[in-house]
């Protein structure tokens, strides 16, 4: 397998100028020629969508859910990073690329950030002229607030839900070029497989969620921005419906996964509160500019919050990094709350728990100014906890968020498989072991509304493909496979729910390679995972029947593919034996329990090819070269 970036020669900030100088063009009269499918209808696909048809290409575009505007982007409630640099407080674009390979513990691709960076002031005036309502200063400038891991201002927000406002903004774009004719959108549609043609992507096999029906549909390129996996684990906070079954089958298909083991546990959560949940709530990193996070000093202390005073207090993120404080990136945090929670100083009826304190904001500038600009969360916390987050602290605790891995793209966002592209959370390109809070929205935009537009008509042009019709030979033999799947599911009739076997599988990953890792973990985590699988082709109950409306067939699908998935998770977080951002192994750390890299031997992507049932994935390496920055010791002490 043939890792070439494609990434442009010349300097780091002319890279995109370059490519875009010197990259072929479709003209436009030519441009309806071309027929596109895009799976995911996020912010990600959305974006793409919209943008590709607005150029005149022709656009299919897929989602399981009733309609664009559920998609999980909607569920990001903190902000967006941009380089705009309103604050005048030394924001630029290279502190935004440099505090995104630092916090991503520099194992990301350099261009690829840099690019993302660059095209991040954009994203702000397109969506501002959508009308996305950014929150505005008095005067009526946007209004800036910081996020973790940076020391500037540069998230713009729409008080603690801006995913859905800049959702609803990317989905108006899309429905313009629904009513156009020029997207033709599949809701309640899941995409089950990718169709190669002389390997090059054609196609797709998909579901009718309400019907059953499996079809196929042609196209000249293929883009997946199908989010991430973080729901392998269960519990996480990402929607029920998010899944990994786009890109896995993807990969099944000969397109590399890159990263699997970096995943990201979000330090601000609600609390696991019993068995009874099926996913948990995020609280926004945005709370971290006005809420002071804190734990006892004493061991056991169970007394009500209030009535602890501050002396008797360990604010333990500004103790232990004073230069960020309670704004420390996400693994850090996270690690830090699992810490003094281990030590036996975690609050809550589990004691797995710290407080995210608004006493001192309130006091300061008043519960009138708190409730503008995080209204929505405290009003969310009260109605889940039945606390008022301004009269006591929150309680948080670490969860499942973000995976930072995902398919392996070149510069243009293309996979392994050519005239497959890969966007958003379903890539793994720009955000290293760890992503900075406000840059999944960034990320999701930038590659829908500035870069895919331009690299797809060069893979068009450079590629010469023939037109694919759904009436050849590799169509009907994807949609067989597809149907002996699904039926085989259906024959199982076994004790178990899936929802068990699930649970089952996330609690082991949880332990064995969750926030921390270890070597005997990691190797026994191995040993059950094939164990339980084998207990679910044999022991799942899936009822009803293909040819209907069968949520229980949906999930059981996903679940199968987590259950290899998980695997390979596990594989790669085992081969990496050192610790970098949110893929933490405790064998390797520095004296004061920060992650330890190892540079000479893991400055690489790890990209996993698919060999085949019950035959262990190759692993392919691309060098991470850094021609502008130096690896150091992260630091935000």
């Amino acid at each position: 397998m043939n890792l070439d970036a494609k990434i442009p020669s010349g300097p780091l900030e002319k890279k995109w100028d370059r490519y875009r100088l010197e990259m072929k063009l479709v003209n436009p009269a030519n441009k309806r020629k071309f027929d596109v499918i895009v799976v995911g209808s996020g912010l990600a696909g959305a974006s793409a969508a919209a943008s590709l048809a607005e150029l005149g290409y022709n656009v299919q575009c897929f989602c399981f859910q009733d309609s664009p505007r559920r998609a999980h982007s909607i569920a990001a409630q903190g902000g967006i990073n941009a380089a705009k640099n309103y604050t005048n407080d030394g924001d630029s674009i290279f502190r935004l690329f440099y505090d995104t390979i630092k916090g991503g513990d520099f194992r990301a691709r350099e261009a690829n950030v840099y690019r993302l960076a660059q095209v991040s002031v954009n994203i702000i005036d397109q969506c501002v002229a959508q009308g996305v309502p950014f929150a505005r200063e008095y005067g009526g400038l946007l209004a800036n607030r910081s996020f973790g891991g940076a020391q500037v201002s540069r998230t713009f927000y729409a008080r603690g839900q801006t995913g859905q406002q800049l959702l609803l903004g990317a989905y108006q774009a899309l429905s313009r070029q629904i009513g156009l004719g020029a997207v033709k959108m599949y809701p309640r549609t899941e995409m089950l497989d990718v169709v190669l043609i002389d390997g090059h992507a054609k196609g797709v096999v998909a579901r009718n969620l309400v019907t059953g029906e499996i079809s196929s549909h042609a196209a000249d390129a293929v883009v997946l921005a199908t989010g991430g996996y973080g729901n392998v684990f269960y519990l996480s906070t990402n929607a029920r419906g998010c899944n990994v079954t786009a890109i896995y089958r993807a990969f099944k298909k000969g397109a590399a996964f890159a990263n699997p083991c970096y995943t990201q546990i979000h330090p601000t959560c609600i609390p696991v509160s019993g068995d009874h949940q099926s996913k948990l709530t995020l609280m926004s990193e945005s709370l971290r500019n006005d809420g002071r996070v804190w734990v006892p000093k004493s061991t056991g202390d169970k007394r009500p919050p209030r009535q602890i005073p501050e002396s008797e207090r360990d604010y333990y993120l500004e103790r232990k990094y004073p230069s960020y404080g309670n704004l420390a990136p996400r693994d850090i945090s996270s690690r830090a709350a699992k810490e003094v929670c281990d030590e036996g100083r975690g609050v809550g009826s589990g004691g797995l728990g710290v407080y995210l304190d608004f006493a001192d904001a309130i006091n300061r500038l008043g519960q009138r100014t708190i409730a503008e600009r995080y209204g929505n969360l405290f009003s969310m916390y009260e109605t889940i906890t039945g606390e008022n987050a301004y009269e006591v602290p929150m309680r948080i605790f670490p969860a499942v968020h973000y995976t930072m891995g995902g398919l392996w793209v070149d510069y243009h966002l293309m996979s392994t498989i050519p005239g497959l592209f890969v966007l958003g959370e379903a890539n793994f390109s720009d955000h290293g072991a760890n992503r900075l809070g406000a840059s999944a929205l960034m990320q999701g935009l930038a590659d829908g509304y500035f870069v895919i537009p331009y690299t797809i008509g060069h893979y068009f042009v450079s590629a010469k493909q023939a037109k694919a019709s759904t009436s050849h030979p590799e169509f009907k033999k994807a949609e067989e496979e597809v149907k002996v799947r699904t039926e085989k599911l259906l024959s199982i009739r076994g004790r178990r729910t899936v929802t068990s076997l699930h649970r089952e599988l996330g609690k082991l990953l949880w332990d064995k390679c969750g926030m921390a890792r270890h070597e005997a973990g990691l190797k026994e985590a191995l040993r059950k995972i094939p164990e339980l699988r084998e207990e679910f082709w044999r022991n799942a109950n899936v009822p009803g029947e293909n040819q209907d409306f069968n949520q229980a067939l949906e999930q059981a699908g996903r679940v199968a593919d987590y259950m290899e998935f998980a695997e390979l998770l596990c594989l790669d977080a085992l081969n990496r034996r050192e610790s970098c951002g949110g893929h933490f192994r405790t064998e390797f750390q520095t004296e004061d329990g920060e992650a330890l890299r190892d540079d000479q031997n893991f400055a690489f992507v790890s990209a996993w090819e698919y060999q085949g049932p019950a035959k262990p994935p190759a692993l392919h390496k691309e060098p991470l070269v850094y021609e502008e920055v130096k690896m150091t010791q992260r630091s935000y002490k």
